[in-house]
Parts: structure tokens; C-alpha cells; sequence
């Protein structure tokens, strides 16, 4: 290895790029009022999150949302600073921070969850804290188990 390659490893672990983080947030849907919006805010995070080698499961129930983001440290507070500046309105409510091994998440997975038989197993009875639906009402495992089980498919151990 020259003294280049050396070096540029050495700044990158200065930052912590080499520290895979999870992050996961609750909110409430207040600013983005019609379809269109919301789609075109998700494509520019999937763009983004791409780009930046993020992986997101985000499930939107109710007008919230609930959504856990995995990458490098760098990256990952850079996406939270950048949401909290484009997204002021939505106040998002950080619910878990942690060092992770590996992603959990592939890609930019998005799931709607409706008032169906299928989709209230997820939601309502057995994660919610009240007889509503409530994210800001369940404790951080119960949000953590909520996602794994909506997504329980489409999970990659590895990424």
C-alpha cells in the first residue's frame, strides 16, 4: 500500500466512515398535502439516499411516518441535517441511534399501510401502544419490531 492509499484510509476513519449507523424517526405528515408532493419528496430521497449509499425502510400509515435509515456516520448526519432543514414542518421525533454491524435494509423500501385486514396485523394491535395508531405513543423496540415485521420480506441481512 503507497503512502497515498494509506493516508486517504486514514482520513476516511478520521470521520468515521468506516461506522455504520441506524437511525430511525417518527413523524407526522402536516406539509406535504397531496400525492404528487409526497412522491416527488420520496423520489428525491431515493435519489438521495442512493447517491449516498443509504438504505430506508419508511412506512407511511395515517398521515405518519415512520422510518429507519442505515449508512455511515458521515452520511447519515448529514441526511438528518438535511431533512430537519427541507422538512421543518414534519418535526421528526428520533426514536433510535445506534452502531450497527451491517444493513438491515435493501435499497429505498417503501411500504403504505391502509385500513385492510392485511396491512392492520402491522400497524394498530400488536405495536401500537393505544387503541390508535400512534407512533409517537410505542417505545423504541416496539418501533424497531414494527418495521422488521412490515418488512420481513424484503430484508436483506446483508447489504
Amino acid at each position: 500500500m503507497d503512502t497515498t492509499t494509506s493516508h486517504t484510509l486514514e482520513g476516511k476513519k478520521r470521520n468515521g466512515e468506516h461506522i455504520l449507523i441506524n437511525m430511525t424517526y417518527v413523524a407526522k405528515n402536516i406539509d406535504l398535502d397531496s400525492g404528487i408532493e409526497l412522491t416527488r419528496a420520496f423520489e428525491y430521497w431515493r435519489r438521495y439516499f442512493e447517491e449516498n449509499n443509504i438504505v430506508s425502510a419508511l412506512v407511511i400509515s395515517e398521515g405518519y411516518f415512520v422510518q429507519s435509515f442505515q449508512g455511515t456516520r458521515p452520511a447519515i448526519n448529514i441526511a438528518l441535517a438535511k431533512i430537519l432543514d427541507k422538512h421543518s414542518t414534519i418535526s421528526p421525533n428520533i426514536v433510535n441511534i445506534e452502531e450497527i454491524e451491517s444493513r438491515q435494509w435493501n435499497g429505498f423500501l417503501v411500504k403504505y399501510l391502509t385500513s385492510s385486514a392485511e396491512d392492520e396485523e402491522y400497524t394498530l394491535k400488536s405495536f401500537s401502544a393505544g387503541s390508535d395508531y400512534n407512533p409517537y405513543l410505542m417505545t423504541s423496540t416496539q418501533i424497531e419490531s414494527f418495521l422488521t415485521a412490515v418488512f420481513k420480506d424484503t430484508e436483506s441481512s446483508n447489504f
